[in-house]
């Protein structure tokens, strides 16, 4: 009895081992009818967390059913199982490969969420600002700061170059740069990421150690590595005797005929700028557009600088800023202007819109090229007025800080080419404007005054119109009236 009790449970463990291994015997009978086997069972059941009612059940009244396959979903990887149907109780998702997969619920059957270890609004991102009406988009010029750079709220990150100005791109929070999202060049538009800044200061320290880490790990020398360098030298010093040549013919001499075109290696191509883009079409424009047209004149600057020599001590302490010759020069323009009208008008399509109040629009070089902020209603204005205006407008431009409002609009064009030493120019119409004003270097020339021979400061200036709208008639009377103006001063206190 004993060893029959052995022997039959040797088949059970056989049995049960390929039970295991996904084989499931052809009759659940097979497994045997001792209490042994209940024992076994109920154990591998319990451990398995199966969904079967077995325990009360007598295993001559289990039934096996014909063993399907069903695929199951462990831990993101599909496997194929046994699913099996024993008196209607389901022992589910026993795997075909190893059971103890699918049975390990505490390791697959629970889904995990994973976090990031960042905490929630720790980070925050710099985006391009709103850049004006009549600019949809921009180029990255340059990063002002670096990733590990610290900044402070409202510091200037980056810049960014449009047709007209340069805007910066400045941090919403104080924190540390923890990367940049775009490269020195690329087109950015209003909302465009530029850079993501972390507020906690563990960032400086994680940012320095990864660009340090890589150089000191520095790959030691192999061995081949070694051995080649010794051979190197063998293999150089061979190589000459045996394919040096004894003669060779000269290059042929280049003839009178051929070119001889500049090397290469001494030019320099430089992508041009936004704003010098923008400047070469809006001239172009102008020149296709517009029918223009210079008229010539000259004027005698004696009683302007006279006044301003006279006045130029008093005025800067009353009003704390110099009294120039340009704000003469932009009260004789608004006198003129409202003198003709028409030199002050624009065509627009098949109509003429007249313009009652004055803009002017003076052109200043830049070193980054040439803007043209606006006085606003300068008929307004008095000279200390104009002057202070001027000042900070062309400040403004120099420093790049500008706005797009400043330049916007205009109506008439001054253009001081004198102050760069010019003599004579012909200046071209900022559109949509009708017409601009060219100023120049003071010379000193011989002048009848009186019928005698006398040296007088001397200034050109020309004026550039649309003939298709204002006729030579106007453009001499406009210019005619500058003359007067700037040469009798006391015609602006008369109004003659």
């Amino acid at each position: 009895m004993g060893q029959k009790l052995t022997q039959k449970l040797k088949e059970t463990e056989a049995q049960f081992t390929s039970f295991r291994r996904g084989s499931f015997p052809s009759s659940i009978q097979a497994l045997g009818t001792k209490g042994i086997m209940l024992g076994v069972l109920r154990r591998k059941t319990v451990s398995s967390t199966l969904s079967c009612g077995v325990y009360r059940k007598s295993f001559h009244k289990l039934r096996p059913a014909v063993c399907v396959d069903r695929p199951c979903s462990f831990a993101g990887r599909v496997i194929q199982s046994y699913h099996s149907y024993v008196t209607g109780c389901s022992i589910t998702s026993i795997p075909k490969r190893v059971l103890g997969v699918s049975l390990q619920r505490d390791a697959f059957g629970i889904s995990r969420m994973t976090f990031s270890s960042g905490s929630e609004g720790d980070t925050f991102e710099a985006v391009v600002p709103y850049m004006g009406e009549s600019i949809t988009d921009g180029t990255l010029a340059t990063f002002l700061k670096k990733p590990g750079d610290r900044v402070e709220v409202d510091e200037p990150i980056a810049q960014v170059e449009t047709d007209k100005v340069t805007i910066d791109v400045n941090s919403p929070e104080a924190g540390v740069i923890q990367e940049l999202l775009a490269k020195e060049g690329d087109t950015v538009e209003p909302g465009t990421k530029v850079a993501i800044i972390s507020k906690s200061a563990e960032a400086a320290t994680h940012v320095a150690p990864s660009e340090v880490k890589p150089s000191e790990k520095a790959p030691t020398p192999s061995p081949r590595s070694s051995e080649e360098k010794r051979e190197k030298p063998i293999k150089v010093e061979a190589t000459p005797v045996v394919e040096k040549p004894k003669s060779s013919a000269p290059p042929p001499k280049p003839t009178a005929v051929e070119p001889q075109l500049p090397p290469k290696d001494r030019e320099r191509r430089v992508p041009m700028t936004r704003l010098r883009k923008r400047v070469a079409v809006r001239l172009k424009d102008s020149q296709n557009t517009f029918a223009m047209l210079t008229t010539f004149n000259e004027v005698d600057m004696t009683n302007l600088m006279k006044l301003r020599s006279d006045y130029k001590d008093a005025f800067l302490e009353k009003h704390g800023v110099k009294l120039g010759l340009m704000s003469g020069f932009v009260k004789a323009a608004i006198s003129a202007l409202q003198l003709q009208p028409i030199v002050n008008a624009v065509i627009d399509g098949d109509d003429i819109i007249y313009r009652d109040y004055v803009d002017i629009s003076i052109a200043v070089g830049t070193p980054k090229g040439l803007v043209v902020p606006v006085l606003r209603n300068a008929e307004n204005m008095n000279f200390a007025e104009v002057e202070k205006s001027i000042n900070t407008l062309a400040k403004k431009a120099n420093d790049g800080t500008i706005s797009i409002d400043e330049m916007a609009g205009g109506t008439f064009t001054i253009s001081n080419g004198g102050v760069y030493g010019s003599l004579l120019s012909t200046p071209i119409i900022n559109p949509p404007q009708s017409a601009i004003l060219g100023m120049h270097s003071i010379v000193s020339r011989p002048m009848v005054v009186g019928g005698n021979i006398v040296a007088r400061p001397m200034m050109n200036i020309a004026l550039t119109y649309d003939h298709r709208l204002i006729d030579g008639r106007e453009a001499v009377f406009f210019l005619r009236r500058i003359k007067d103006v700037v040469e009798d001063p006391r015609r602006l206190l008369l109004d003659v």
